[in-house]
């Protein structure tokens, strides 16, 4: 058996191809497309003329500027209260650019002079420290690549008909990257927190001062107080000049422009965990401090909003994560779930970060259903959208993290369904 037939032999139903042979083979005709053409006397204009100057920071081709944030919208009578979100469906890799990273912000993005901003630690502490950013960086630095998203994200396929919207409109408060800086509990061995103390009330510096409850336990495991951010100073909109880093849970949480930690016995029972950010049960309660983000997927290309030219084979890929850890496995259905083969991952698989999948599809031209499920290196699965309102009260709109369908019709455009 040659790799070509090795990779077209079909792993499930309506034209998914088996993943190993896609790994060792490539799609086959794709390779064939990328060889090198014969060099012509034509040659185009920007080989006969010097290029432009250097600079001292780099921008984007001009032929990629429609690569940009989407749904930017702030609240009736604002101009800095809202979201903006990452345009999964026009990236690769699974590292997001810093001027693409999805945004939500609660009263503008302040502007803050790094010479004059501490970090102030207080409360259940043996000494009360201040940190300046010049302090911070005295002290060993870690950096992590781990994903960041709102648990407000996929709210929308809540909505009782499907919303004809594309995946980054769906799915962009996601988004992954590079973190550096100082270990929070570096700094809370430092203060010499009290034997009493179990939380701590993270503050941060813009106008609406929002602040979040964070377990005591989750500081000293791996939260970060970030400096850095795919190895430059955090910007404005993330934080600058550090922001409260807690990988894998809910992004709320990762408080930026951070300038305050209250080490308490108790938590502070804030608007942002107890009347936002928890979850209705069907008893009518509240759910609260349900931290960690579910294991997901998403199917990023092909996708809401974009169009499959003509029958032949195509590559599926999407993004997967899990706030537990680890993604293990990830599953796609191109029958609506009555079947389903396994991805190929793209390495690096790392933990609390996005997972890149990809496989093979063969379509027909027949209308199709596309779909993702993840499993994470606990066991935990990615649950159907009926099972997961089945547990939840109507009305429920944070953690959102079900398997999602994308529609191919006849004449190749796609679009969100529930299926």
């Amino acid at each position: 058996m040659t790799d070509q037939d090795f990779e077209m032999t079909p792993a499930a139903g309506n034209g998914l191809m088996e993943r190993r042979g896609f790994l060792r083979a490539g799609l086959a005709g794709g390779i064939a497309m990328l060889v090198a053409a014969p060099a012509t006397a034509d040659r185009p204009a920007w080989t006969k003329t010097p290029g432009t100057a250097m600079n001292g920071y780099g921008s984007p081709s001009r032929f990629e500027t429609d690569v940009q944030r989407v749904g930017i919208g702030s609240l009736p009578g604002t101009v800095g209260t809202g979201a903006s979100r990452t345009p999964l469906e026009q990236l690769s890799g699974t590292i997001t650019p810093s001027g693409l990273h999805f945004e939500r912000h609660h009263n503008g993005i302040p502007d803050i002079d790094p010479d004059r901003h501490q970090l102030i630690i207080h409360g259940l502490v043996e000494r009360p420290l201040s940190f300046s950013l010049e302090t911070l960086a005295r002290y060993p630095m870690t950096s992590r690549i781990q994903f960041l998203e709102c648990s407000g994200n996929s709210g929308a396929l809540l909505a009782p008909t499907p919303a004809k919207r594309t995946c980054s409109q769906l799915h962009g408060l996601i988004a992954a990257s590079e973190w550096t800086g100082v270990p929070l509990g570096v700094l809370l061995d430092e203060a010499g927190v009290k034997p009493e103390a179990r939380w701590l009330v993270a503050e941060g510096a813009d106008a609406a001062m929002m602040s979040r409850s964070v377990p005591l336990s989750k500081a000293f495991d791996d939260a970060l107080i970030a400096l850095y951010q795919n190895g430059e100073r955090i910007r404005p909109s993330n934080g600058y000049p550090m922001r409260l880093f807690l990988p894998g849970w809910e992004g709320n949480m990762s408080v930026k422009w951070l300038h305050r930690i209250k080490v308490t016995s108790t938590p502070a029972m804030t608007k942002d965990e107890t009347s936002k950010y928890s979850d209705l049960q069907p008893d009518g309660t509240a759910k609260l401090f349900t931290f960690p983000m579910g294991v997901k997927s998403v199917i990023t290309n092909p996708s809401g909003g974009l169009h499959m030219s003509k029958p032949g084979l195509y590559q599926i890929t999407g993004l997967a994560w899990s706030g537990a850890g680890r993604i293990n496995r990830v599953e796609v259905s191109a029958d609506g779930g009555k079947s389903w083969a396994t991805a190929a991952l793209e390495e690096p698989v790392l933990t609390k970060n996005l997972t890149r999948f990809r496989t093979a599809w063969r379509w027909n031209g027949a209308p199709a259903t596309l779909m993702s499920r993840a499993v994470d290196e606990h066991g935990s699965q990615q649950p159907t959208r009926d099972s997961l309102i089945a547990e939840r009260s109507r009305g429920f709109f944070y953690h959102y993290n079900a398997i999602q369908a994308w529609r191919i019709t006849r004449s190749g455009e796609v679009e969100n369904v529930y299926a």
